[in-house]
């Protein structure tokens, strides 16, 4: 068996997910892949047993540094407009620094072919429960069912983080996304979900 070249392993993970986040899932193939990296394509299988272990073990990396993101300085017990501030800042300091893994993370996660019963992010959900859970308790927030309260929690941000990334808003004009138009959406949001 060859030995591992981590800088090989990185260049084929890199490019996997270019690759998916241009053409999709199905323009994914091992033979596309070797090419665009400049290796045979049983190089690949040294470092991935399958197509479907490199997909899972990117989602799961990216998975996992998108969580240490939005958890870094975090606390269940952080009141809810700080905590929830925090998340926005924290969860788009990580989109705008990896945009490429973000888009690819959206595509795995909302994508019918992907089982995706085996990658559930416990950690991550419970401090997010917990600190839901706290703001309804302390009687910061409405106590909402669990879509009505992420739809306007985070959708407002998920929307603006699309704009920014796309360089555009829905009519096509230029965007660009502040600090300023964060907190304007913010401070709607907060108000929106206050007791």
């Amino acid at each position: 068996m060859r030995p591992k070249d981590e800088n090989k392993e990185l260049d084929i993970r890199r490019q996997a997910v270019e690759m998916i986040v241009k053409t999709g899932f199905d323009g994914l193939s091992m033979q596309k892949l070797a090419k665009k990296v400049g290796i045979s394509p049983s190089t690949i299988y040294v470092y991935f047993e399958s197509r479907e272990d490199l997909l899972n073990k990117l989602y799961l990396e990216i998975q996992n540094r998108f969580e240490k993101d939005a958890l870094d300085n975090f606390s269940a017990d952080l009141s809810f407009e700080e905590g929830l501030w925090l998340q926005w800042k924290n969860r788009l300091r990580n989109m705008i620094k990896a945009p490429m893994d973000y888009q690819f993370y959206e595509q795995f996660r909302t994508s019918p072919l992907i089982n995706h019963q085996a990658i559930k992010p416990v950690i991550f959900r419970k401090v997010m429960n917990d600190f839901v859970a706290n703001a309804v308790k302390k009687k910061e927030i409405k106590d909402l069912p669990l879509e009505v309260f992420w739809a306007m929690a985070y959708g407002p941000f998920y929307t603006l983080v699309k704009f920014h990334l796309d360089q555009a808003n829905i009519a096509g004009k230029p965007f660009s996304l502040t600090e300023q138009k964060l907190k304007q959406a913010f401070d709607l949001v907060i108000s929106a979900l206050k007791r």
